[in-house]
């Protein structure tokens, strides 16, 4: 078997896809984030980043940065090893009880990302109660799928945020058999917010447990950036939680937060973090620094829920097809994978404006998009710049006269 050959033909399958993903090579400019520095050989140029996670900008706040630098300065770069083995550092259980805290839950356990909390949790907690079964929303985050196949028990598919189905669902079931609900709080590709009063109203109806994904919603929602749950008031409501810290607290790294039970279960375990050395104690000072900040600020909050509005009325003034949401994802429709490449390379080449595209699979094929993600730095300036790109480019060579929700009803 020519095994080069084989290589070489799924990356040009990708290539004539337009879903061959090139990585913008940039170093931000701490302190004037958005602002960063693309690297192309040799040269530099500057650019405006409008696809960070970093929802915040708190991964250039002083506190955070001083609390990283006071970490290496005490104990070094890494942990030296896994949790069990050397690997349990102050900061880490520190962090633990402020992520319990956040959520009003007993205990805590960190991963060092959000996908792997999910693979591991939702993998062992089917070997942990036997026969359950779990009704995952069909939009569901790839970890959480990957963690549901991992764990081999039986699921249910419901359709997106359709509750009535989920409910036919349940009632379909066995009532002696456990049950869990995972699904998201926000849909971070479409910006949809789930009806999470109504999942837990069906939870305690067919006694099955709740299982939320947080991650696009910790540190931006609520009154202590509890997320999604905390601002509707359900959390008590929820069992557990899966978050990230590398999102709106700016820094890496991942959680649940349940039941002191739960999470000594999964500690004890789960593979994904028994065999895994534990976040680097910098990381951790700095996730624990930015969790205790927004516990109490709501500038950061506040700010970036007015930016995202600002753009998404500014792009709709301009005719731009802007998917409405009621989260702070701003989705431009674009609907092709080459035009969608295109489009975002444009941007780049010509106005130094680095979004990139989102593809098969991330969304589904023809659904293909521009992902903006405004944050509390970007200027007035930075969103003139950017809708007067976009309408420049859409003038050129219209790509989408509608939004995707209004495609999906004409259709």
């Amino acid at each position: 078997m020519d095994y080069r050959a084989r290589f070489a033909a799924a990356l040009e399958a990708l290539h004539k896809e337009g879903r061959y993903r090139v990585f913008a090579d940039i170093k931000r400019d701490c302190g004037q984030f958005p602002h960063a520095v693309k690297f192309e050989g040799d040269a530099t140029r500057k650019i405006t980043v409008w696809c960070s996670n970093d929802y915040l900008g708190m991964g250039q706040h002083p506190a955070v940065r001083s609390a990283m630098h006071e970490a290496i300065d005490t104990g070094g770069a890494g942990s030296g090893g896994t949790r069990n083995i050397s690997g349990t550092t102050h900061y880490h259980v520190e962090l633990e009880d402020e992520l319990a805290d956040l959520h009003g839950k007993e205990a805590s356990l960190l991963f060092t990302s959000a996908y792997v909390a999910n693979d591991a949790t939702l993998s062992t907690l089917t070997k942990l109660l036997p026969g359950l079964v779990i009704f995952s929303d069909e939009l569901n985050h790839a970890s959480m799928i990957e963690g549901i196949r991992h764990g081999g028990g039986p699921k249910k598919i419901f359709k997106h945020n359709d509750v009535a189905d989920l409910e036919r669902l349940l009632k379909a079931t066995d009532p002696s058999l456990p049950k869990l609900i995972a699904f998201e709080s926000v849909y971070s590709m479409d910006g949809h917010i789930s009806a999470v009063e109504q999942i837990c109203d069906l939870a305690e109806k067919y006694n099955a447990l709740t299982y939320i994904d947080e991650v696009h919603s910790v540190g931006m929602y609520g009154p202590r950036g509890g997320g999604i749950a905390e601002r509707d008031g359900q959390a008590a409501r929820i069992d557990i939680f899966n978050g990230t810290l590398a999102k709106g607290f700016g820094v890496m790294g991942g959680y649940v937060a349940g039941s002191k039970d739960f999470c000594d279960a999964i500690r004890s375990y789960a593979a994904g973090f028994i065999f895994t050395t534990s976040l680097a104690p910098a990381i951790a000072a700095g996730a624990l620094a930015s969790v205790r900040h927004l516990k109490s600020s709501q500038l950061e909050r506040a700010r970036h829920q007015e930016r995202a509005r600002t753009l998404k009325k500014r792009l709709h003034a301009a005719g731009l097809p802007v998917m409405d949401n009621p989260a702070h994802i701003v989705p431009v429709f674009v609907g092709d994978p080459v035009r969608c490449k295109t489009v975002s390379d444009t941007l780049l080449e010509r106005y130094g404006i680095y979004v990139q595209p989102i593809n098969y699979p991330t969304v589904p094929r023809g659904t293909e998009r521009l992902r903006l993600t405004p944050t509390p730095q970007h200027s007035d300036a930075d969103m003139d710049h950017l809708v007067a790109s976009l309408t420049e480019l859409w003038a050129e060579c219209p790509i989408s006269k509608m939004p995707m929700a209004d495609k999906e009803a004409a259709e």
